[in-house]
């Protein structure tokens, strides 16, 4: 990935509408920027969160606060806890999020 024509910048989060998501249960807040093809993005996981759908979305996140349960297609759970992140191509691995408690995370996609 290369990263063109972004300046420097910076941004303060709160200041960013959230968007609302809702899952199979649960809901996530979105608040997103863009910077041309890349989208940068804090998500916010309501307690009891489950996807609604299974993401072949390439992604970095890092886990900010809280947990989050991902699964991928091949039945592997995986846990973030804060201070972790995962990484995954697109269409590689397809996954879907979960929490119990809920979960903060920042999001690069």
């Amino acid at each position: 990935m290369e990263m063109n024509n972004l300046p420097f910048g910076t941004t303060d989060w709160e200041t960013i509408t959230p968007t609302e998501h809702t899952g199979e249960t649960g809901v996530a807040y979105w608040r997103t920027q863009k910077f041309g093809e890349i989208r940068v993005r804090i998500v916010e996981y309501s307690a009891g969160y489950l996807a609604d759908h299974w993401c072949s979305k390439g992604h970095i996140l890092f886990c900010l606060s809280g947990e989050l349960t991902t699964e991928l297609d091949d039945g592997s759970i995986h846990v973030l806890k804060p201070g972790m992140s995962y990484h995954v191509a697109d269409n590689a691995e397809a996954h879907r999020s979960s929490t119990e408690i809920g979960a903060k995370l920042f999001v690069v996609d």
